[in-house]
């Protein structure tokens, strides 16, 4: 008989092992799910404005199928308005998603979260009400270094309606967290493009290429990462060649992967490396008519005339306090 009771005493083992084990573990589990409650209570939520995911968009009717081409042209620019562009060539090759990051949906990362429910508006760089159509061609003839589009052709039509879609249930007025890009505070000294070299070379040059040539997508008529400088980049009139702007949107959003959660780099890298990129050689725009009221010019608008004595390099690269200073702001 005793053969016998071996078997049946491991089992009766393993039973109480096997038993004890997932108790543990249940209490382990219960323990877990008490706590995550308490976890999030104290963690503060992400507030920021994040858009909508481009497959959201409702296809099945005329409507849906003009907000989805909007979506297109804005991600891919290039193979609709480019060099070679299936309906006009009247851009540089770049996105518009190369600046807005994908499709503009992005928490700082100069997303449309706030077009639709603060247009039209006044911009005294432009010296008047804008209107969304307005500030559209702004962005093809500086950031795009292209021409206008007409109001009333489908590309036009298409962009406006994707960015009102990317407004559904806001308010007029309303302007969410994460909806502009982030303000670094002034360096106290000047952005430094030579140290900005070294972080260009460190984290940039892998996706963007040494001379900031930029890489084309395999057998498309775009850019996987857009140049950041040269004929094919946004010219000298584009919001991104102010220090600050670029500043904010690298230290968010670069190198590639990066978010506002868990930035990269510094925030001095983030100025030292927007004044070596914004010191290479790029397209011209004619500013000539820009910002007619020179107080309200920002402090590091790169061009002058200006409202006060400071020089053009101090105003392109800083260091910008005493200018804020003398201005009693």
């Amino acid at each position: 008989m005793r053969e016998h009771w071996f078997p049946v005493l491991l089992i009766i083992v393993v039973v109480l092992v096997g038993g004890e084990e997932l108790v543990t573990g249940l209490q382990q589990r219960r323990r877990e799910e008490q706590a995550f409650p308490a976890y999030t209570a104290g963690s503060p939520a992400d507030s920021a404005w994040r858009g909508p995911d481009k497959y959201e968009i409702p296809r099945t009717s005329d409507s849906g199928r003009l907000i989805w081409y909007g979506h297109e042209l804005i991600a891919h620019t290039s193979h609709y308005l480019g060099p070679r562009g299936t309906v006009r060539q009247i851009s540089n090759g770049m996105n518009c998603q190369n600046c807005h990051l994908d499709g503009g949906t992005v928490p700082y990362g100069n997303n449309y979260g706030k077009v639709y429910t603060t247009y039209p508006q006044f911009r005294a760089r432009n010296n008047g009400i804008q209107t969304i159509y307005d500030r559209i061609n702004d962005c093809l003839q500086r950031s795009l270094n292209g021409q206008p589009l007409d109001s009333s052709s489908r590309e036009m039509q298409a962009i406006y309606a994707y960015i009102r879609w990317l407004a559904h249930g806001m308010q007029h007025g309303e302007v969410q967290r994460g909806t502009s890009l982030m303000q670094l505070a002034y360096l106290d000294r000047a952005a430094d493009p030579v140290a900005g070299r070294k972080v260009y070379m460190q984290y940039c040059q892998r996706c963007h290429g040494a001379e900031g040539q930029g890489q084309p997508a395999p057998g498309a008529d775009e850019y996987t990462y857009p140049p950041l400088w040269g004929q094919h980049s946004y010219n000298d009139g584009a919001g991104m060649y102010r220090l600050r702007s670029f500043a904010g949107f690298v230290k968010n959003n670069m190198p590639f992967g990066t978010d506002y959660h868990s930035p990269a780099l510094s925030d001095a890298e983030a100025w030292d490396v927007a004044a070596y990129i914004n010191s290479q050689p790029r397209p011209h725009f004619d500013q000539s008519r820009d910002w007619q009221e020179l107080s309200k010019k920002p402090v590091d608008a790169p061009y002058g005339p200006y409202a006060d004595t400071f020089s053009e390099a101090q105003h392109k690269y800083g260091p910008w306090k005493p200018v804020v200073k003398a201005r009693g702001k």
